[in-house]
C-alpha cells in the first residue's frame, strides 16, 4: 500500500514528526490523511484494497475525490463489493479520479460510467477558459450523477469552468 503518509502512521492514526510536518507546511491536507487511514483500516480485512496506491485526496462540500493508481481504479470498478466498502467507510461521496492525468480524464473519471461524446475547451476574451462536456443521451431526474456537483469538484480540483450538456435536449 502506498499513501501520502507513511503507512505505519495510516494503520495506526498516528502522525510522525515527519508526516505532521508535511501538513503544517501544506504539502499534504488533512483530507489525504483522513483518506490514508480509512483506507489502511479498510485493508485490515480487504486484501485487494491492501496494494491500492493513493496519491491524494481532495475534499470539496461532502465529496471526496480520491485520486487513484489506474489499476485501483479498474480493481473497484470491476468490483461492486470494494466500491461499496469504500462508499460505507468514507463519510462523504466519494469520486475516484487516476492521479497526474489531463482535464479530459479527469472529467470522464468522474462521470463514470456515463458516456461522454465529446469535451471541447475554448478561449473567451480575457483569457479565461471555458470547457464544454456533451454527455451521451438525455438528461432524466433519474440520471445517476449530480452535474452540479461534478461542476463544482472540476471548478474547484482542476479550476475550470465548465459547462454541461446533453446530446438529446428533449
Amino acid at each position: 500500500m502506498k499513501l501520502p503518509i507513511c503507512v505505519f502512521d495510516a494503520k495506526n492514526a498516528v502522525l510522525c514528526p515527519q508526516c505532521e510536518g508535511k501538513v503544517e507546511t501544506g504539502l499534504l491536507s488533512q483530507s489525504d490523511v483522513n483518506a490514508s487511514i480509512t483506507l489502511a483500516t479498510i485493508a485490515k480485512s480487504n486484501n485487494d484494497v491492501e496494494n491500492f496506491t493513493l496519491y491524494s485526496c481532495k475534499e470539496f462540500e461532502g465529496n471526496m475525490v480520491l485520486e487513484l493508481d489506474k489499476k485501483d481504479i479498474m480493481k473497484i470498478r470491476q468490483s461492486r463489493t470494494i466500491y461499496r466498502i469504500l462508499q460505507d467507510q468514507f463519510k462523504n461521496k466519494i469520486w475516484l479520479v487516476e492521479a497526474e492525468e489531463t482535464d479530459k480524464k479527469f472529467i470522464e473519471d468522474l462521470f463514470f460510467p456515463t458516456k461522454i461524446l465529446s469535451i471541447n475547451s475554448v478561449w473567451a476574451p480575457g483569457g479565461i477558459q471555458k470547457t464544454k462536456a456533451v454527455i451521451s443521451g438525455r438528461w432524466t431526474p433519474r440520471f445517476p450523477i449530480d452535474t452540479k456537483k461534478v461542476v463544482e469538484i472540476v471548478k474547484n480540483a482542476r479550476n475550470l469552468d465548465i459547462e454541461i450538456e446533453f446530446e438529446d435536449k428533449r
